[in-house]
């Protein structure tokens, strides 16, 4: 599967999860996708989605990239309305990443701010996705939200 081929099946996932397009400040991401939900886990919680387009990103990029998209989530997370989590996630949709790709999304540190921004890597190659794992001990709700979303967004 081709980058865009994957790209269309992600647009066509977040119709049908209720993920809307955010035309707010994206500082440059495009396409944002935005939803507010009630999760037993976390509460209410905000999550923002987006797809990068680089083919070939290294370490430092996937890093940068991912604190970038969180300071979008930061400007977009209305505190006046009370308790909110919000989620943020960045995805590289890479033909063959190198493992060092992988190695730096999936050790991102998630928590920072306030806001929990995971990075993602889709193998368009091998059609895998390569998400944050759900730890065993405390603070798991956000990861197994993340791991829920990623599923029925991101795995195509």
């Amino acid at each position: 599967m081709d980058p865009t081929q994957y790209r269309d099946a992600v647009v066509a996932n977040r119709r049908e999860h209720g993920f809307e397009v955010d035309d707010e400040y994206t500082k440059g991401f495009d396409p944002v996708w935005a939803t507010r939900e009630d999760d037993p886990s976390v509460g209410e919680c905000v999550a923002l989605a987006t797809l990068v387009d680089e083919l070939d990103p290294d370490p430092d990029d996937v890093t940068a990239t991912a604190d970038e998209f969180r300071d979008v989530l930061v400007d977009r997370v209305d505190d006046r309305r009370g308790s909110t989590t919000p989620l943020g996630y960045v995805v590289f949709p890479v033909p063959n990443p190198d493992p060092s790709v992988v190695d730096a999304a999936r050790s991102y540190t998630v928590a920072r701010r306030r806001t929990n921004v995971f990075p993602i890597v889709y193998d368009c190659e091998a059609e895998t996705l390569h998400r944050h794992e759900v730890p065993r001990l405390k603070g798991r709700g956000i990861y197994r939200r993340q791991a829920a979303d990623a599923e029925r967004l991101f795995d195509i």
